[in-house]
């Protein structure tokens, strides 16, 4: 094993930098009918308020590692994958000292969410996140914009309905993920590119029944 010090250009190694300490903090969000988009947050070990499930990194730990751990032992969240968001990377964001958060992302059901809920945590409207250590709703804030950009462009991004779905069944997790009250033919036009007809019908009250659709696959 080569045991050469690396130094570069003005002679100085790795250790002669200082370094940041590096952690992750995840977003879970999920599409309530009644909340709209909720968050979950767990309760501060130490020091009063909440935050996002979140931990520093280990010694030969991956980030992705790091995540499921603080899933696992902070929310009681297991099987997750959730993907990178963005680095938050101010100097003092952290009153403990320089400390860049990877910040993740993941789009759930709430019941897969409340059936997972233990002590000390909760799911909490976006749209008023309560008292979060650090930048943790700057975190969520993005967090939404991206959820929300996404559902804009595409029927069901994150799988949440059942392989197939009737158009209103869509529109009203589109409309819980965004807030609001989505038109109903401006969001038919949005969402058809997207959408396959399976040629089924269901029992829609006492309407007439209502076409089923599926998710088109990529091309």
């Amino acid at each position: 094993m080569d045991s050469t010090i690396h130094r570069d250009s003005s002679g100085r190694s790795l250790a002669d930098y200082p370094r940041p300490s590096v952690a992750v903090d995840t977003a879970v969000l999920a599409p309530d009918p009644e909340r709209g988009l909720v968050v979950l947050q767990v309760r501060r070990g130490r020091g009063p308020g909440w935050a996002l499930p979140g931990t520093f990194i280990h010694p030969g730990e991956t980030l992705a590692d790091a995540v499921t751990r603080s899933l696992d032992q902070k929310a009681n969240i297991r099987g997750l994958r959730p993907r990178q968001l963005h680095v938050f990377d101010a100097p003092d964001r952290d009153d403990r000292g320089w400390v860049l958060s990877v910040a993740h992302i993941a789009v759930v059901s709430p019941e897969r969410l409340s059936a997972r809920l233990v002590e000390n945590t909760r799911l909490v409207p976006v749209h008023a996140p309560g008292r979060l250590i650090y930048d943790h709703a700057d975190i969520i804030a993005l967090a939404v914009d991206d959820v929300r950009a996404r559902y804009a462009a595409v029927p069901d991004p994150d799988g949440l309905l059942a392989a197939e779905f009737t158009l209103r069944e869509l529109r009203l997790l589109h409309e819980a993920v965004k807030g609001e009250a989505l038109q109903r033919d401006t969001f038919r036009r949005a969402m058809e590119a997207g959408l396959e007809a399976t040629g089924a019908q269901v029992a829609a009250g006492r309407g007439r029944p209502a076409a089923v659709f599926r998710v088109r696959p990529p091309a």
